[in-house]
């Protein structure tokens, strides 16, 4: 997504725009930001609510309902969480699987995929690894502009995309600082 316009102070021509996933098996979150520099805009964000069912169709529901925001926002990169082992290996696979469905869906879009753990993703918005639920809520809210906390999710999903806008910039500037280094 490439626009000229400007936008609550983003100019869009600069704009990429990431489709961060929050993956659960009963509860998967997404945020779609448009990300420009340091600069980032709130496009949507919410939770695709699984409910009940067999895995199999739980998984199905994952699909199209990531696959339906590919093709309806049109992300050029997406953001996901990396799956979290615990104590409970069944637990992980479930995850990992409905992690999977989500990643499968954005295939025919050819979009570029990255992955975060969770404490980085939390190192990113809230400054460290060890941040809450609440606290990643109340700093995406701030770092979006947000009227209102967002759903827990979908606040995990938005500060996903925001850790990758983040690490964008970052290989962006390591990248012209190596260039810059190599001319010399």
């Amino acid at each position: 997504m490439r626009s000229s316009r400007a936008c609550d102070g983003l100019l869009l021509s600069d704009a990429i725009r990431i489709l961060g996933i929050d993956p659960g098996s009963r509860v998967t979150g997404y945020g779609i930001i448009d990300s420009a520099g340091q600069q980032n805009r709130h496009v949507a964000s919410g939770c695709i609510q699984i409910g009940s069912g067999g895995l199999g169709e739980r998984l199905q529901r994952i699909f199209d309902a990531v696959a339906a925001l590919v093709r309806d926002y049109r992300p050029a990169e997406v953001a996901i969480e990396r799956v979290f082992v615990n104590r409970n290996a069944d637990s992980a696979l479930k995850l990992g699987q409905a992690r999977a469905a989500a990643i499968c869906a954005t295939f025919d879009a050819r979009v570029e995929l990255h992955e975060y753990a969770a404490r980085a993703v939390k190192q990113a918005v809230a400054g460290h690894g060890g941040a809450g639920k609440q606290q990643v809520q109340q700093m995406v809210r701030m770092l979006l502009r947000l009227d209102e906390l967002p759903a827990t999710d979908a606040a995990d999903a938005l500060a996903v995309a925001l850790c990758h806008a983040h690490s964008r910039g970052l290989r962006a500037l390591t990248g012209r600082l190596h260039a810059a280094g190599a001319r010399r």
